[in-house]
């Protein structure tokens, strides 16, 4: 596959200028010879999308030839550098020249990250973006070869400079962290400690397999400092712990290789764990498994639970800590923007056993107050349901088993579909709260959509829920013509509306006027209506729960985009509407007063 030059990008006077490149420009980009390349295979099967099936199967064709010359030079240098260090320093700096390497050689790395040819072009930011926008290497047409030694986006000074920059934050007392490479499902780890981890995700990530990317670059500059780092050509990859498929006969063998070696990895976090501390662990895998008979799970989900269960711990509560970037190539999709952290503890000895209907029974009165807690911290809508496993679970954990009406245990993929209804159940209970007009749009829209539906059972639905579709046509929530029924998009509703004078309070109103100002205006936008809306401005934001919940189940893609946007927009948009000024005359006055 070739290549061609379309644009040079170039500082201007006023900015960036985009010019048309000659050929001889082009030719000075071929003209670069590399005497070295990174060695070894690109992946062929990567969660997120893989280039290799459009030829880059190397790992020398992620790099054009002059940013392998670039690269080689960099990576060269770090030796060079590090000598020269050693000999000038003088007594008792000299002992640093290993570390000074390290920093340099992670220099390059990230240079590496930004001298690919799946390198893209951001026209918002007018920057060149990473590679790893996510954890993958999905083919990019139109790719950036950025200068290094430019004063601008993609220089490696730069990246000497971010680093740099963490070591003068980075506080400096005498104590100070050890890392050592370990493996965590040898027994032996050390006895009353306090520890926090962060997983494998199941089949998600092959962290070992895009790890290559850096390690060819930092084994060429750190071969000699750390031999004992870089002794393999690739990153080991047959032990770690993820149910990749292509790396078993099968997906059973895959499963069963994830299970028996997270159940090793928590059992010696068990036992090594204090007494007087929880250990904490983050999880961040979005259940999208739909079964006919079970519900709601994850085989993600089961397994990691399934494995902490069997060492001994029990889940005793949950913190969603909102760790995700949610901008860039998430901004389009619902990913999570919080991990989940399971706080557990080793499970009393005594533990008893329940029934199933107590854990229903338990669910049902314990996990309603415990997600009224998460949503009053704003937790985004896809967040919801991973955060729900916590408190659910911590039901499910505390007894010893909990055995059907046959006796026969129930399974944690049965616990986590039961989770799951009794979320939705709660969600449900939340309408009754909304005022009759957004109870009938939430029923049309589980059913339709914002699609056509007939006049008929639009009418008949309204009687039953005390409204009429002449009143929903006023307020703008839907057109209706030629016998069809249809419910507004944001954008398709009034840009001058005001719910000041708007004379009727409309939950399902409300939230898709903030859905189409967030999406025109941002943040402030949003906040300034908020503003206007008062403290009903917190029912829509329920509402948003729910809508999500229902456009997530009927595979409706682009109005989760929108509730989940929202909600995860929410803290900054109450921050920006609690620190502005407040409207003199809220929402709810005016209802009273057109009442």
């Amino acid at each position: 596959m070739g290549e061609r030059m379309l644009c040079i990008v170039a500082e201007g006077d006023g900015g960036r200028v985009y010019l048309r490149p000659t050929p001889d420009h082009e030719d000075a980009g071929r003209a670069a010879r590399a005497a070295w390349g990174p060695e070894g295979s690109v992946p062929f099967r990567l969660t997120g999308g893989s280039c290799v099936p459009y030829g880059l199967t190397a790992w020398r064709d992620l790099f054009t030839s002059r940013q392998l010359v670039a690269l080689n030079t960099l990576s060269g240098l770090v030796a060079e550098a590090t000598a020269l260090f050693e000999q000038e320093a003088g007594e008792g700096l000299a002992d640093e020249a290993p570390t000074l390497a390290v920093y340099l050689a992670l220099s390059v790395s990230r240079q590496a990250n930004r001298s690919s040819n799946l390198n893209f072009w951001d026209p918002g930011g007018a920057k060149i973006q990473q590679v790893f926008g996510r954890q993958a290497l999905p083919m990019v047409w139109d790719f950036v070869e950025s200068n290094p030694f430019c004063q601008s986006s993609g220089n490696f000074v730069g990246q000497v400079r971010y680093l740099s920059n963490v070591v003068e934050a980075s506080p400096t007392a005498a104590n100070h962290g050890v890392a050592t490479q370990r493996d965590a499902q040898v027994a032996g780890l050390e006895r009353d400690a306090i520890y926090s981890t962060d997983p494998p995700y199941f089949d998600n990530i092959s962290y070992a397999a895009l790890s290559d990317f850096f390690y060819v670059w930092l084994r060429r500059s750190l071969r000699s400092t750390l031999p004992h780092l870089f002794d393999t050509l690739a990153v080991p990859k047959a032990e770690e712990l993820i149910a990749t498929t292509h790396r078993h006969p099968d997906k059973a063998s895959a499963d069963a290789f994830f299970m028996a070696g997270m159940s090793k990895a928590m059992r010696a976090l068990a036992d090594g764990s204090h007494p007087a501390y929880p250990a904490t662990i983050y999880y961040a895998f979005k259940q999208a498994e739909q079964d006919a008979t079970a519900g709601t799970a994850s085989t993600g989900w089961e397994t990691f639970l399934d494995a902490v269960i069997r060492s001994g711990f029990a889940i005793s509560g949950t913190w969603p800590v909102r760790t995700e970037l949610t901008g860039n190539l998430k901004r389009q999709v619902s990913a999570l923007a919080s991990s989940i952290v399971l706080v557990c503890r080793k499970r009393p000895e005594d533990a008893p056993l329940a029934t199933r209907r107590q854990f229903v029974d338990t669910l049902k009165s314990e996990l309603p107050p415990a997600l009224a807690h998460l949503q009053s911290g704003h937790i985004a809508p896809v967040d919801l349901a991973q955060a729900a496993i916590g408190p659910g679970m911590a039901v499910y954990t505390r007894y010893a088993k909990v055995v059907d009406a046959s006796g026969q245990p129930v399974t944690v993929r049965e616990a986590l579909a039961l989770i799951n209804e009794t979320l939705d159940e709660v969600l449900t209970a939340q309408e009754g709260d909304f005022d009759a007009d957004t109870r009938w749009a939430l029923a049309w829209f589980e059913q339709h959509g914002f699609e056509d539906g007939e006049y008929g059972d639009a009418e008949t639905l309204s009687k039953a829920k005390n409204t009429s579709v002449f009143s929903l046509k006023t307020m703008g929530i839907l057109q209706s013509k030629g016998g069809k029924v249809r419910l507004l998009i944001p954008l398709a509703l009034r840009p001058d509306w005001d719910p000041r004078s708007s004379g009727r309070v409309s939950a399902w109103l409300n939230v898709h006027h903030l859905i189409r100002v967030h999406d025109a205006g941002g943040e402030e936008a949003a906040a300034a209506l908020v503003r206007k809306l008062g403290s009903v401005a917190e029912d829509a934001r329920e509402l948003g729960y729910r809508l999500y919940a229902l456009a997530e189940r009927t595979k409706r893609s682009r109005e989760a985009l929108w509730y989940n946007g929202l909600g995860a927009s929410w803290p900054e948009i109450a921050r920006l509407a609690r620190e502005a000024p407040s409207e003199q005359t809220s929402l709810v006055e005016s209802s009273h007063a057109a009442a």
